[in-house]
């Protein structure tokens, strides 16, 4: 006989208080559950279950194995749900967290034909300039630029992006144009507040020496796009993300300050919750995103 079957007839025994009430729980016959758990007894070599004509009860060791048991009855209830839920259509709810100016500029534009695609999710983009805690603050994913400092979250890379100063033809005009990096320390810049090195840029010298520029700021803000928008009007150079400011570098409104730099690359991915099985709905969207950014690199925004 089936192990499976025979620890369900037992622990549903145990759960019933009887053989009968057992049978109609499992919809099998009553002669069916107790030869279950006859042949159950039979292999073990011990007696499970005290029959008497009004009750039954597990005995000492069967209370021991029906513990064991329920565990692997339900791990096999839950791996059995695990498949139907992977082999259903995405659907429910699916919260997403990402940076304003990525979210704005790219993920939103895309949620149309991908809410089209799959009819049955609904989406809560949640657009913040902070770093949030998946599962304490009860996301799905998010949507991540730069280095990850979550290594427990499990990632999936999308793009990528380059950084690079930028500043407008009027700011150069004005307040001529750095040649080097120690040449920063003269002129204003635009912070991005909620780094968590604070006013620092991370830049490479054109020998590949790695150099950090400290200074304060003319003006410092938590959001990307209004960094840009400084920068269009002339306040000062911003340090920037290629997917905020190729178009506005297309169009002339921004120049690179020192284009002889090397060029720093961010990678951006999705995130989401560790675990062997990531729901339909977070699989379907980030495949999505894959496919969505799959002709963008970091010279094609």
């Amino acid at each position: 006989m089936d192990r499976l079957t025979e620890m369900e007839a037992f622990a549903t025994v145990v759960d019933q208080g009887g053989f009968t009430d057992a049978a109609k729980k499992m919809g099998i016959s009553k002669s069916a559950v107790s030869k279950h758990v006859s042949s159950l007894e039979a292999r073990l070599g011990a007696r499970l279950l005290n029959r008497t004509t009004r009750r039954v009860s597990p005995t000492e060791i069967g209370l021991a194995y029906y513990d064991r048991a329920r565990r692997v009855l339900n791990d096999a209830g839950e791996a059995d749900a695990l498949v139907t839920s992977m082999q259903s259509a995405p659907s429910g709810l699916l919260r997403i967290s990402v940076a304003t100016d990525f979210g704005v500029n790219h993920l939103s534009p895309a949620l149309s034909e991908f809410l089209q695609d799959f009819p049955d999710i609904t989406v809560n983009m949640v657009l913040n300039n902070r770093y949030v805690e998946l599962i304490s603050e009860g996301f799905d994913m998010a949507v991540r630029i730069g280095e990850l400092e979550d290594s427990t979250l499990r990632a999936r890379k999308l793009t990528e992006t380059t950084k690079r100063m930028i500043a407008s033809p009027k700011y150069f005009e004005q307040y001529g144009r750095p040649e080097k990096i120690d040449d920063l320390n003269n002129h204003k810049l635009l912070h991005y507040s909620n780094q968590s090195s604070g006013n620092v840029w991370k830049l490479t010298a054109p020998s590949g020496e790695k150099r950090q520029v400290r200074t304060a700021g003319w003006l410092s803000v938590n959001d990307g796009q209004s960094l840009l928008n400084a920068a269009i009007s002339g306040l000062g150079i911003a340090y920037l993300p290629s997917f905020l400011y190729a178009e506005a570098m297309e169009k002339g409104l921004v120049e690179d300050a020192i284009p002889d730099l090397p060029q720093e690359t961010q990678g951006i991915y999705a995130v989401y919750p560790p675990g062997r099985f990531t729901q339909p709905k977070v699989r379907a969207f980030i495949d999505f995103l894959v496919h969505e950014f799959a002709e963008k690199g970091p010279a094609d925004w």
